[in-house]
């Protein structure tokens, strides 16, 4: 067990978002979470999957909806994980991040110190994903519910005790999210300890506090990152026109930047819908989910979430390659239909293929 501090909470913030593909929500909140923590003198403890007792309860919070309207409030997230127990009938040993974010990793963070349980390192996808069922779990078989799934403020809560499936779970979550402010919380996929060591992504938190760091101490941070993940740099270059539109509890955004430096006279587009799911340079394709696809800051190397994205701003893009989970079969299958349904008609090609000129 390591009793993370405030400095760990910030990098971890700033590590999580560079696996979030511009989405995983806004950094400021994870920012803000990390300072209300201290300030009111709650311990974060971050344990392995292997101190987990094997017959103990784990369970995945995230805040779900549009990136443009996710707010957040303590209580009633806590308030979502206690109605989950109490109707389950269990108490949760501890929390698990649904993804890589620069909030959503918070959530869960906040969730099991103001519960005075540890939060797990690892995550149910290894970045940031746009949709509730992919995670790796769905790969696994693990159900995804009973779930709670409360408003931004847990004034409503719904208990969804059985799904024919984790596609269908997410196109109820969906539902009430557009209805809640294109937003909820939720708690769900309680795993045992056994099933915490072999499903979820593993030591994504602590790989993310180290990102953090690099990003904060050296002097090329971008540089120092893509060496440390094994990166690409896809493009440097300005933003020349940005669309979007937040519906049916996402956010959907379509930019297009023109080359600088060594792109200078090539072209740049993506699309995101919450996170970024493809990029084209020069009209090819660039990289495509489930690879990840983060703009990030000249200068700092942080994350600049897509929602943010603004007309005459410098980005440079980074190309990370996905968790190896995702580019099995069963994984790259989820991807499929969830790219199929974004209207992203293009096959699956790994990006160290597609960046190997």
């Amino acid at each position: 067990m390591k009793i993370l501090s405030h400095q760990d909470l910030l990098d971890l913030v700033d590590g999580a978002a560079i696996f979030s593909a511009g989405g995983g929500g806004d950094p400021e909140l994870g920012y803000n979470i990390a300072d209300k923590l201290v300030s009111q003198g709650y311990n974060v403890k971050l344990i392995e999957s292997s101190e987990v007792p094997e017959k103990a309860k784990v369970v995945n919070f995230a805040c779900v909806g549009a990136t443009t309207a996710i707010e957040y409030d303590s209580e009633a997230a806590v308030k979502t994980l206690k109605v989950l127990e109490e109707y389950a009938s269990f108490s949760a040993y501890a929390t698990l991040p649904v993804e890589l974010g620069g909030f959503n990793t918070l959530a869960a963070v906040d969730v099991a110190a103001r519960c005075n349980i540890p939060v797990v390192d690892a995550d149910g996808a290894g970045r940031s994903v746009p949709e509730v069922h992919l995670k790796v779990y769905t790969i696994d078989g693990i159900p995804i519910t009973p779930m709670a799934v409360s408003d931004l403020h847990a004034k409503n809560v719904v208990i969804v005790k059985e799904t024919a499936d984790s596609r269908a779970a997410e196109r109820i979550t969906r539902i009430l999210a557009a209805e809640w402010n294109q937003s909820a919380y939720t708690a769900r996929r309680i795993l045992t300890g056994a099933q915490t060591r072999t499903s979820p992504i593993q030591l994504g938190l602590s790989k993310s506090i180290r990102i953090g760091k690099l990003l904060r101490t050296t002097v090329e941070p971008i540089k120092a990152v893509l060496k440390e993940t094994m990166g690409f740099k896809l493009f440097d270059g300005v933003v020349e026109h940005v669309e979007r539109n937040t519906e049916a509890g996402f956010t959907f955004i379509g930019t297009k930047l023109r080359g600088i430096k060594e792109y200078a006279k090539n072209t740049f587009a993506f699309k995101a819908k919450n996170e970024v799911l493809v990029a084209y340079k020069n009209g090819a394709l660039a990289a495509i989910a489930p690879d990840i696809i983060t703009p990030v800051h000249p200068e700092t190397g942080k994350c600049i979430t897509a929602e943010k994205i603004e007309k005459g701003e410098k980005l440079v893009i980074l190309g990370l390659r996905a968790p190896q989970k995702w580019r099995t079969k069963k994984g790259l299958e989820l991807w499929k239909d969830v790219l199929q349904r974004s209207n992203i008609s293009e096959d699956y090609v790994p990006i160290e293929m597609l960046t190997s000129d």
